[in-house]
């Protein structure tokens, strides 16, 4: 069976040959290209005639200007001033302030005594002594022994609100009182959640018993004290 075409005009027959030879001249054409260099061209400057400045005959001559000195520090005059003598010149006498057998001592009434500047409320953290919760007379710390039974009185004299377990209200109630110079309980004033939280808070404060009053420098005050009331359904 005879071929169709004729293999003299096939045109993938000579293929690689021809990818050779565009393969190596596109590497010939490319080297050519990065060795190429070329020069720009300067004018040649002659350096053997000296002349660099042809339009100046003569350069000047250096010289050197004397700065002039400077002026002289102004000296100001001493003015010396006469002042005459007085004639007339009072002596001041110091007393003796050492007491002897002659020295009057005065009674105890008029001496003045100068008021202490105490304050009319301390707080309970700063207070010299702090009021004394009853039962802890004879305590070491006071004031721990005072925060102890507050919550002592709380825990024991605690109700749950009915009306606040049916609406299920819990929250925290914080109360400030004040313990007056007779150590009763006044000025509460409380803020909760819920005016049925706070009366229950306000009933516990109540029952406080009296106390012994706060002093400071040993002048009895007011002594405001906060505690918070946490009501919690179960």
């Amino acid at each position: 069976m005879e071929p169709k075409k004729n293999q003299e005009l096939e045109l993938k027959r000579n293929s690689v040959l021809y990818f050779a030879i565009g393969l190596v001249a596109v590497l010939l054409l490319t080297y050519v290209a990065l060795e190429w260099k070329s020069y720009h061209t300067q004018p040649e400057i002659a350096l053997s005639d000296g002349n660099l400045y042809p339009d100046l005959d003569e350069l000047p001559p250096v010289t050197i200007q004397p700065l002039p000195p400077p002026p002289p520090p102004k000296v100001q005059p001493v003015i010396f001033e006469i002042v005459p003598d007085k004639d007339d010149i009072a002596e001041t006498v110091f007393a003796s302030t050492e007491t002897d057998y002659t020295t009057e001592i005065a009674p105890v009434d008029s001496i003045q005594v100068m008021d202490l500047d105490i304050p009319e409320e301390v707080s309970f953290i700063i207070i010299e002594d702090a009021p004394i919760f009853p039962g802890c007379e004879n305590a070491e710390d006071k004031k721990l022994c005072f925060q102890q039974m507050m919550q002592k009185h709380i825990r024991k004299n605690f109700h749950y609100p009915e009306i606040a377990q049916e609406m299920g209200l819990q929250g925290r109630v914080n109360v400030i009182f004040t313990i007056q110079k007779d150590g009763s309980i006044d000025e509460v004033r409380m803020r909760g959640p819920h005016e049925s939280l706070e009366n229950e808070a306000s009933r516990i404060i109540s029952k406080l018993p009296k106390m012994t009053p706060g002093k400071q420098r040993g002048t009895p005050v007011k002594v405001p004290f906060s505690i918070p009331i946490t009501f919690r359904l179960n």
